[in-house]
């Protein structure tokens, strides 16, 4: 490939994941305005607006972003990006494994956490089968 055409291939993965973060930040603010909840929508797409800002402005400076939205990423960056991923489940699923204990200790269901975590349960299992036998 040309370098040329690696370059634009490169700016244009280095900008999906800020326009991302801009589309998701756009969905929850309109939303949140269907749903009469304007200013969480606000809050919520400027949140998001922000940290868009932000890999903007790292993907000028950071190598480690620069590396991470390669299109073919090398072996170092490639573990860096599963182990980043694997960190964020582990959040995700604490974060809602509280939330389903809190809301069945206020006497609620408990019901929506309880998919998320349902979700994750069945999911770990699922990649753990694939991965033993493709690794």
């Amino acid at each position: 490939m040309p370098k040329r055409a690696q370059q634009m291939t490169s700016n244009t993965a280095r900008r999906s994941v800020p326009g991302f973060f801009l589309a998701v930040g756009g969905a929850c603010l309109v939303a949140a305005a269907f749903g009469g909840r304007l200013a969480i929508g606000l809050v919520t797409f400027g949140i998001l607006a922000v940290c868009s800002l932000a890999l903007v402005l790292l993907g000028r400076r950071s190598e480690t972003y620069q590396g991470l939205t390669e299109k073919a990423p090398d072996e170092r960056f490639a573990r860096i990006s599963g182990r980043a991923w694997a960190g964020t489940g582990v959040v995700l699923t604490v974060g809602n494994l509280y939330a389903f204990i809190g809301d069945l200790a206020s006497g609620r269901s408990g019901d929506p956490y309880f998919w998320f975590v349902a979700t994750a349960a069945i999911a770990y299992i699922a990649f753990v089968a694939f991965w033993a036998r493709h690794a």
